[in-house]
Parts: structure tokens; sequence; C-alpha cells
């Protein structure tokens, strides 16, 4: 659609034929130069002169309403385009602790390590978060964000892809991750924060306390909800060198239950690819992707066009002007 910023200033459309009407005519005898030896040279051609006199006020007049146009700021609208917005933050947390490179679960009946069935299945998650602003936080003995709350869900993805074990640490710091994931949302205005904090052990590193860190969460309106993957107890007799070793030793259920019932989440338990899958598809069910939409009309200005074609439009007269008079001299 075409409009006008400044469509007023077409009303100075007819401003030289009022100024030609009401100002008095220029008297100019007195300055007039007679030179008498020039005639002989016929310096002057009636062809010449009537056809300038028939361009002049044409190249006169479109240059005005080119220059008319363009100051009335014209511009194009086009079709309106709406894009998906979400009023929904949520962080992932990951554990790159050394244990999660055990080697207790399977990918199409291949046996893969914890981290490689846990990226598999989180890009998965990512991809059907579409609108959602997500973020990654990686903690081992420390805690890192990997990547900062974005709409770039794809570029996530293939970050997520080249995580590996050991990077942070080799112990597990839950407390300092919640701590990290409540500073990075604290300055965020969404109306609903979620952290997703995946782990396969304790708190064994760091300085938050998991519940207190939790119960700060709450206050903040964050709601936390954890997942315990691996360590069955086949895989602990393996680590730790002894068998029958009760599970809940390395993880450490009882306090991720306290940090997901403290801010109103919940504690879900993975010990296959299977599990973990359902336990995200859970997750797309307690907190649904929010669509809110946002358009707009994207505009083009076009005050460039009637400016560039009244500059065009001197410059040819001009041209055309000199060539003639040129053109007399040699005749």
């Amino acid at each position: 659609m075409l409009g006008f910023d400044w469509w007023w200033a077409m009303l100075l459309l007819p401003l030289p034929l009022l100024a030609r009407s009401l100002l008095p005519a220029a008297d100019n005898a007195d300055v007039a130069l007679v030179v008498p030896l020039l005639n002989r040279y016929h310096l002057t051609d009636a062809s010449t002169t009537k056809s300038s006199a028939r361009l002049a006020p044409i190249c006169f007049w479109l240059f005005w309403i080119c220059l008319v146009a363009a100051a009335s700021r014209p511009f194009w609208l086009g079709e309106p385009l709406s894009r998906t917005i979400s009023g929904r933050d949520l962080m992932l947390a990951v554990d790159i602790s050394g244990s999660m490179s055990e080697t207790d679960m399977t990918i199409n009946s291949k046996t893969a390590s914890r981290i490689e069935v846990l990226k598999v299945v989180v890009n998965k998650f990512i991809q059907r978060r579409d609108g959602d602003r997500l973020g990654l936080i990686l903690f081992g003995t420390n805690a890192y964000t990997y990547v900062p709350l974005t709409f770039d869900l794809d570029t996530l993805s293939e970050l997520l892809t080249d995580i590996s074990t050991g990077l942070a640490g080799r112990h597990t710091a839950i407390g300092d991750a919640i701590g990290l994931a409540l500073k990075t949302m604290r300055e965020q205005d969404s109306e609903h924060k979620v952290l997703v904090l995946v782990t396969d052990g304790s708190n064994t590193a760091g300085f938050e306390n998991p519940v207190i860190a939790a119960q700060a969460a709450r206050q903040q309106g964050l709601t936390i909800y954890t997942i315990g993957v691996g360590t069955d107890a086949q895989t602990l007799g393996r680590t730790y060198g002894h068998s029958n070793i009760p599970t809940g030793i390395a993880l450490n259920e009882r306090v991720l239950g306290n940090i997901a019932d403290v801010t109103g989440g919940e504690y879900f338990r993975a010990t296959n690819a299977q599990a973990l899958e359902k336990i995200y598809r859970t997750l797309d069910e307690l907190e649904p992707v929010e669509y809110k939409y946002q358009s707009h009309r994207p505009r083009s200005e076009l005050f460039t066009i009637p400016l560039a074609s009244g500059i065009l439009v001197m410059v040819f007269f001009t041209a055309w002007s000199t060539w003639r008079s040129r053109s007399s001299e040699v005749l």
C-alpha cells in the first residue's frame, strides 16, 4: 500500500503558478546589452529558441513535481508479517561430570553413554520448543553458561552436540548450576521461567546448597524439573567395584525430589533412553509452548525515486541546452 508521511506537501504543487500570477513581472529592459557586431554570426536560431521555449517549462514542471513528491516522503507498506513469540524462558542444566560417560544406556540397540543418549533426546526436545527462548548451562565441578537464552534453537542444538564430559570438572555442583540459572533469569521479564536440570550424581562440589538454592529460585518464580539418569545397580557395581549397591548412593534422589517440590516442579527417574524420551514428552505437556503472535508490516522508503528522477530531468535539460547552444555556434 502506498502512503505519504507528509501528504500535505502536495499542496505546494501550484506554488509556481501562484508566484507567477501574484508577483510582478521582472523588468529586464535596463540590463539589456546590445552588441551589433555579433549579429553577423547568427548566434541565435529561431528553431532552437522555439524548441527551448517548449522544453524548458516541461522540464521545470517535471522537476518541481518530483521535488514535491520527494518532500512528501512516500513509502510502501508490505503485507502484514507475523512471528511467534513466547512468554516462557526455559534453561537446560546438563551434568557433564565424569560419570556421564558411563555406557549403561542404548541407542538403536547399541550401547551408548549417558551423555550421548541425553544429546539425542534433548535435541528432539529443543526442536519441539519452537517459540520458546532456551539456554544451556553445563556443570561439573563448576557451572558455566554455555548458551545464553536465545530463540535460535538450531544453533543451540548444534552447540549441544559438541559437548563432552569432563570439560567442567569430574565432580557435580548441582547447587551452583541452580544459582547460575537463577542469576541468568533474574533480569528477564518473562511471565514463566523454567529450569530442567539433568544429573546422574549428588551434590559433591560447589558453594551452593541445592535445596537452599531451590528456595531462592521459588522466590524468584523459577520452576525446576529434575531428572536423574543412569546409576542403576549394575552400573554402580561396575563403577565402585562392589555388587548389590543400592541405587541412590551416587544419585541423590531425595535431594533432587526436594528441589523439584520446593519450586513446584517434578522429579523424574530415567534408567534408559526410552524413559528419558518419555520424560521430555511429559515436560512438553507440563510446560506447553505458549504461542503469542506479533505482527508488523515491512516499510520501504520511496522518496529517493522521485528525487533521483527530478535530478535526472535537470541533468537532461542542462545537457540538451548545452548541446543545442554549441550546435548553433558551429553553424
